[in-house]
């Protein structure tokens, strides 16, 4: 079984920055895609940003391009959202996910393709 955990959720004003970390647990970790989602309140989950296993291919939502950068630290088992110039429309919860994979340069952006979750940390940005 995998564990994720987030942490590095907050408040935060408009135009700053915070840094997500996912902590990863339990089997295997390296043949693991990962993947950020966020959910604003009354609004669908949505796919933010992955990144695959060997983390050579990385993908983002068109609304965080250019402003947030996923990574990831194999030997650490973490991955990690480095989240600058945030907008108050970047206020959801983020979710972690994890998914096991064959393809070593694929991510995912289709949040049922991925088995494991965490259980969310909190991103208020103010205006």
């Amino acid at each position: 079984q995998v564990q994720l955990v987030e942490f590095g959720g907050g408040l935060v004003q408009a135009g700053g920055s915070l840094r997500l970390s996912c902590a990863v647990s339990g089997r295997t970790y390296s043949n693991y895609a990962m993947g950020w989602f966020r959910q604003a309140p009354g609004k669908e989950r949505e796919f933010v940003t992955g990144i695959s296993w060997n983390g050579g291919t990385t993908g983002y939502a068109d609304s965080v391009k250019g402003r947030f950068t996923i990574s990831r630290d194999i030997g650490k088992n973490t991955v990690t959202l480095q989240m600058n110039s945030l907008k108050p429309e970047d206020t959801a919860v983020y979710y972690c996910a994890a998914r096991l994979t064959a393809d070593s340069g694929r991510y995912y952006y289709n949040g049922d393709e991925y088995r494991y979750w965490g259980q969310g940390t909190q991103v208020t940005v103010s205006s």
